[in-house]
């Protein structure tokens, strides 16, 4: 059960990641002058931002996880 919930949120984050990123790309060279530091297709900032909202989608998921898991599956049942 807590495989299952941690997968599902972490499967929605990678799809976001995945369709993100090129759209990111696409729209960076707009933002290119509110940029400070950084230029429009910095490399640094394209691999730690997504691996960043992974993590917080992760850490999202496991406690409704983890709560979910604690339940008993008859009681669920009953509920229903």
């Amino acid at each position: 059960m807590l495989g299952s919930v941690l997968g599902k949120g972490v499967q929605l984050s990678i799809v976001g990641t995945v369709v993100g990123i090129p759209a990111a790309l696409a729209l960076s060279g707009m933002l290119a002058s509110v940029l400070y530091g950084i230029s429009p297709h910095d490399a640094t900032v394209f691999v730690a931002v997504p691996a960043i909202l992974i993590l917080v989608a992760l850490a999202a998921s496991y406690l409704p996880a983890r709560q979910a898991a604690r339940v008993d599956p008859m009681i669920a049942l009953r509920y229903e």
